[in-house]
C-alpha cells in the first residue's frame, strides 16, 4: 500500500543537513519537517519528506555494503529526470546529489505519486471480482509493452547500458552476485548455469527495461486497480533485451495449478479467477510490440534465477545484521523455490 510509517532508529536522516541542502538545490522554503518511510520496498530506502506543505520523495541505498552497480541512484536519477515526458507513468525527479555527506550515502528526490501497491493478495474488496483482475493482468502487460515502444533517443539515453552482449553479461553478472552473496550451497544452481550458458538466444532489437517490473511496483488506483498511476523503482534501469522484463514478470506471475512454493516465492495475486494465464500475457504482450517471444522460457528460467539472487542478497543483509526487518527472516525459503523453479523452466529448454 501507498502507506508510510515511523522512519527506525537505525535508518534515520539527519533532518537539518537534508533540508539545508534542499533548500540550496530546489529552493526548497522552510516549514515545519515531517519525514516519514514508506513501508514497501525490500532494499532502497525511500522516504516521504513534507515541509511546510510541499511532500517530496527521497530515495537511497539500502544499510550496509552496497554491490559496484547496484542500487544506483545516479542511474534512476538520470532516466526518471527525462523518461516523463514519453512516459507518464514515470515519476519525475527533480535532483540528485552524490555527497554522502549529507545524508550518508547518495540520494535522489523526486516527485509524490499516490495510489496503492498491490503485494501478496489483491484488497479484499476485489477478491471476487475477476473483472477487475483481468483488467490488472492486461494492465501490467500494456505498460510493459508501452514501456519497450519509448524511443530513447528523443530523451538523450540512447547511450544507456551497453546493449551489445547484454545477454551474456547479465547471466555473468548474476551469477557472480549468487556466488557472493551465498551462505550455503545450492548445488542445482550450477547444473542450471550450465544449462543458460549453452543455450542462450539472440536478442531482439535493443529497448528500455526496467529490469524489476511486477505489480508491487507500480501504483494503481485505490478505487479502481486497472488504472495504473506510476511505475516505480528505476534503479536498475538500462537499454537491452526487452524479453528479460517480460520473462522477469512471468516469474511473479503465479497461476493456480502451481507448486504452492513457487505460489509463495511468485508474491502476486495472478492465481486468482480472472487474471489472465502466463501463456496469455506473453501473447498479448507479443501482439503489441511485434516481439517474437519463441525462446521465452529461458528468459523466464533466467529470471528466476536472477530473482533468486536478489532474494538472497536481501536474506544474506538480514543473516548477518545489517537489518533488523523480520520479514527477511524466512526468505532463504524463497530462494530455494526460486532455484527450483528456474531449473523447470530450464528443462524446457
Amino acid at each position: 500500500m501507498d502507506e508510510t510509517r515511523p522512519v527506525p532508529a537505525e535508518e534515520a536522516l539527519d533532518t537539518a543537513r537534508l533540508i539545508a541542502w534542499l533548500g540550496e538545490h530546489l529552493g526548497l522554503e522552510e516549514g515545519e519537517v515531517r519525514l516519514a518511510r514508506f513501508s514497501g520496498g525490500h532494499a532502497n530506502l525511500t522516504y516521504l519528506l513534507v515541509v511546510g506543505g510541499q511532500e517530496l520523495v527521497i530515495r537511497r541505498p539500502p544499510l550496509g555494503p552496497v554491490a559496484p552497480g547496484a542500487h544506483d541512484m545516479g542511474r534512476e536519477h538520470r532516466v526518471l529526470s527525462v523518461l516523463y515526458r514519453a512516459f507518464p507513468l514515470a515519476p519525475r525527479s527533480v535532483a540528485y546529489c552524490d555527497d554522502v555527506s549529507v545524508i550518508g550515502a547518495p540520494f535522489l528526490v523526486a516527485e509524490r505519486r499516490r495510489g496503492i501497491a498491490i503485494a501478496g493478495d489483491l484488497p479484499e474488496a476485489f477478491h471476487n471480482r475477476p473483472d477487475i483482475a483481468a483488467g490488472i493482468g492486461a494492465t501490467l502487460i500494456d505498460t510493459l509493452a508501452a514501456l519497450h515502444r519509448v524511443d530513447t533517443t528523443k530523451l538523450g539515453l540512447d547511450t544507456l547500458g551497453r546493449p551489445e552482449g547484454f545477454l551474456a553479461r547479465q547471466l555473468e553478472g548474476w551469477k557472480r552476485r549468487w556466488h557472493a552473496a551465498l551462505d550455503r550451497p545450492y548445488p542445482e544452481a550450477e547444473a542450471l548455469l550450465s544449462r543458460l550458458a549453452a543455450a542462450m538466444p539472440a536478442s531482439p532489437a535493443p529497448a528500455l527495461l526496467h529490469n524489476d517490473f511486477k505489480l508491487d511496483n507500480i501504483l494503481v488506483d485505490s478505487t479502481d486497480p486497472r488504472l495504473p498511476r506510476a511505475v516505480l523503482d528505476w534503479d536498475m534501469a538500462t537499454r537491452g533485451d526487452k524479453l528479460l522484463d517480460l520473462g522477469y514478470l512471468l516469474t511473479y506471475w503465479a497461476e493456480p495449478a502451481d507448486p504452492p512454493e513457487w505460489i509463495e516465492a511468485a508474491s502476486m495475486p495472478t492465481w486468482r479467477d480472472g487474471f489472465p494465464t502466463r501463456a496469455e500475457a506473453t501473447a498479448r504482450y507479443a501482439a503489441a510490440t511485434g516481439t517474437d517471444v519463441a525462446a521465452i522460457a529461458w528468459y523466464q528460467a533466467l529470471a528466476a534465477f536472477k530473482l533468486a539472487v536478489i532474494i538472497q542478497q536481501i536474506f544474506i543483509r538480514y543473516a548477518r545484521g545489517q537489518t533488523t526487518d523480520t520479514r527477511f527472516a524466512r526468505f532463504d525459503r524463497r530462494v530455494a523455490a526460486l532455484i527450483a523453479k528456474a531449473a523447470v523452466q530450464a528443462a524446457r529448454l
